[in-house]
């Protein structure tokens, strides 16, 4: 808007010559209050509109994710249920995470063993999409999890320990902020 204005008042200078030369052969008494009070009535239009111009929004870019995010599953949705799978995805980790964590606090927790960690998954992923498979809709997600799963919190299957199980609880939190980072 600036640019504008200064361009104007430049073609204005410019031109102000020749203005002054088509008032000498225009009679003053010619103009009326009506004529005055338009040209006031345009600038001052001119003036509100340059001040009350709203700022252009700045546009939001995107954080990149801390170098200690663990995992990164931006782009890597795809297809039109992209965000609904990252926001099913979110709510299904951190599910899993407080159930884990719960479970450990009891004094007899029922899930001891990473194989029962891994059905635990499964059955929430299956009560919760109904018979659908995320992993099917969205591999590349799939796969990023599972590396990111193996090297965390390993392959093992047997015994875990309560350090063990606070890793599967921070991991699937680190997997929900993930995908909850996708749909901001």
């Amino acid at each position: 808007m600036l640019t504008a204005i200064l361009l104007l008042s430049a073609a204005a200078a410019l031109w102000w010559p020749q203005v002054v030369k088509m008032l000498d052969h225009v009679d003053v008494p010619e103009l009326d209050r009506r004529h005055l009070a338009a040209a006031g009535l345009i600038a001052a239009a001119v003036v509100a509109y340059s001040w009350r111009m709203p700022a252009a929004p700045p546009v939001p870019t995107p954080a990149p994710p801390a170098p200690d995010a663990g995992i990164v599953l931006a782009g890597k949705f795809v297809g039109p249920t992209a965000p609904a799978d990252a926001q099913m995805l979110e709510a299904l980790c951190d599910e899993i995470a407080a159930c884990i964590e719960q479970d450990g606090m009891k004094e007899q927790p029922r899930l001891t063993t990473g194989v029962a960690f891994d059905d635990l998954r499964v059955a929430a992923r299956e009560g919760r999409m109904r018979g659908e498979s995320l992993g099917s809709r969205q591999p590349h997600v799939r796969d990023a999890i599972h590396q990111y799963l193996d090297q965390v919190v390993g392959v093992a299957g047997g015994p875990v320990t309560p350090d063990q199980r606070s890793k599967w609880v921070s991991a699937y939190r680190t997997i929900a902020r993930a995908a909850a980072d996708v749909t901001r």
